[in-house]
């Protein structure tokens, strides 16, 4: 197949993804160059402050635990979050199908409206484009949020060796959510997407020295964020299996399918680095869920497992995808 043309894996957030923004958007965004590969770049508005845009395409747009206008401002508060930012201002983008329900609309668009309530945030601008039948599947949302700047050391480059990883909450609730939504693969189970902000666990943790770098693991699931530690940092990674926290339904459903949960995408946890010398007493961990899930290696550039039995294996960089439009 040619390399000329544009596949369904250059968008789900794994080798094929990163190529794609090295050799197309890198090269020609020079001032993009340190803060694209980001959630969030900063920039200066009398007081620092920092921005970030992103799309939402899920299908279905209505799924157990959410919608595709809750997804979309907990997307973008959280990209915000990560980044060291506590967001002000979203603006939105609709594109609508002819066609399109005003009824599931308004029903989005209340969504919205009640998700930037709660964290306080502030929907202040936004587009309509209506696009004839068949051009989008229903609607899709672009947003772009701003918010102060509080942590501006938040970053990859922090990372040394024997860091240690943690995540705050189980993972692949969202992806297995969405694919078990879609009714497809003759399953069904009552499994709820864990989308949702992540605010306070973000404000606490970046409030602590300690932490690093923080990421919300959407698109492509654990695994790739932390193919994009070792890619930035030339260093290695262990996690634990023992530690890493799976629902039961999500582990059913991705070995009846044969998928794996550390590419399912979580959009209501944050997976961070800590220094090695933290110790967080119990309370705060118990507070936000957070479990001790692996470390970083100086010996090799993997992402290597520790199995329950103690054994080792590799889990390679997302290439090609199987998945649905999850986020």
């Amino acid at each position: 197949m040619s390399d000329d043309i544009i596949l369904l894996s250059h968008g789900n957030g794994g080798k094929n993804s990163r190529q794609l923004i090295d050799e197309v958007f890198l090269s020609k965004f020079d001032e993009a160059n340190s803060t694209v590969q980001n959630d969030a770049a900063s920039i200066l508005c009398g007081k620092k402050m920092m921005i970030t845009t992103d799309g939402f395409t899920v299908d279905p747009l209505f799924f157990p635990g959410g919608d595709i206008g809750t997804l979309s401002v907990c997307g973008t508060i959280n990209d915000l979050v990560v980044s060291g930012a506590v967001p002000q201002y979203l603006s939105c983008s609709f594109f609508i199908e002819e066609g399109f329900s005003k009824h599931d609309l308004k029903k989005i668009v209340a969504s919205m409206a009640k998700t930037a309530r709660e964290n306080n945030v502030k929907i202040v601008t936004g587009d309509t484009k209506v696009l004839p039948r068949g051009d989008v599947s229903g609607v899709y949302i672009s947003t772009t949020g701003i918010g102060k700047t509080i942590r501006d050391n938040l970053a990859v480059h922090y990372i040394k060796p024997r860091d240690n990883i943690y995540i705050t909450g189980s993972i692949g609730d969202h992806g297995t959510a969405v694919m078990l939504a879609r009714d497809e693969y003759g399953l069904s189970g009552d499994l709820a997407s864990d989308c949702a902000s992540v605010l306070d666990a973000g404000i606490a943790l970046m409030n602590l020295p300690e932490i690093k770098f923080m990421r919300d693991p959407t698109r492509g699931g654990m695994a790739t964020v932390c193919h994009e530690i070792i890619a930035d940092t030339k260093l290695g990674i262990k996690l634990f299996e023992k530690d890493i926290s799976i629902k039961q339904e999500v582990a059913t459903f991705c070995e009846i399918l044969g998928l794996s949960p550390f590419y399912l995408a979580s959009e209501g946890r944050i997976l961070f680095v800590a220094d090695e010398s933290w110790l967080p007493d119990t309370q705060f961990l118990e507070k936000y869920n957070i479990d001790k899930i692996g470390c970083i290696e100086v010996a090799h550039r993997n992402l290597l497992l520790q199995t329950q039995l103690g054994g080792l294996r590799i889990i390679p960089e997302l290439d090609e995808s199987p998945l649905p439009r999850i986020c």
